[in-house]
């Protein structure tokens, strides 16, 4: 779409219907397995209007990417250095859960990405991702430091934190496949408090 006029509100619910269709499609057949056609039929648009708003599907893939890594942060983010250690370690582990139940295809479109080496989002890593874990495990070793938590590597604690909470997401299926018709996320929190209060209490 051409990028020095104002888009119109027919153009942005189009936009927003390709992005909404290409992560349906994307979350469930990854990068390699989605088509710019299945893309268009999701979203109800012909394929020649939809390359009109995205050129190829390596842009609708970079349009979520960039959307989708600010809400990636936003739970680390939130960690307050003046609240509470086990407080906020524990609002950061239910923000992670409630985005696996909010967001399950974005975490899917996330790790996708992932496991194909991350070749639209390397950078992001390195820099966005990589500079916000590194102050925040500062923050970490300072609770410990102090006696409010108990010690642990603090790298390997918020990679904990990601997989227990992800997996909801990214394995819903096996999950609700071996619980039925439990909702997964009923028991998951009270067990994730009770696993790192047990490790994180001094």
């Amino acid at each position: 779409m051409p990028k020095d006029r104002t888009p119109t509100r027919i153009q942005k619910k189009n936009r927003a219907a390709i992005l909404e269709a290409a992560l349906n499609v994307f979350s469930a057949n990854g990068f390699r397995g989605a088509t710019v056609d299945q893309i268009a039929s999701e979203a109800g648009l012909s394929k020649p209007n939809l390359l009109y708003y995205f050129p190829s599907k390596v842009d609708m893939h970079n349009a979520l990417l960039a959307q989708l890594m600010d809400t990636w942060l936003d739970p680390l983010r939130e960690m307050d250095e003046d609240g509470e250690p086990l407080t906020e370690i524990m609002a950061y582990v239910r923000r992670k859960l409630q985005m696996s139940r909010d967001f399950p295809r974005e975490s899917r479109l996330f790790a996708n990405e992932i496991v194909q080496g991350a070749p639209r989002i390397h950078d992001a890593l390195n820099h966005d991702l990589k500079t916000l874990v590194d102050e925040k495990t500062k923050l970490l070793e300072r609770w410990m430091a102090d006696g409010k938590i108990a010690r642990v590597h603090p790298y390997h604690l918020l990679f904990s934190v990601w997989s227990l909470t992800q997996h909801y997401a990214d394995f819903d299926v096996q999950v609700r496949a071996i619980l039925g018709d439990e909702d997964p996320f009923d028991g998951a929190d009270p067990f994730l408090e009770t696993l790192y209060l047990r490790l994180l209490t001094p």
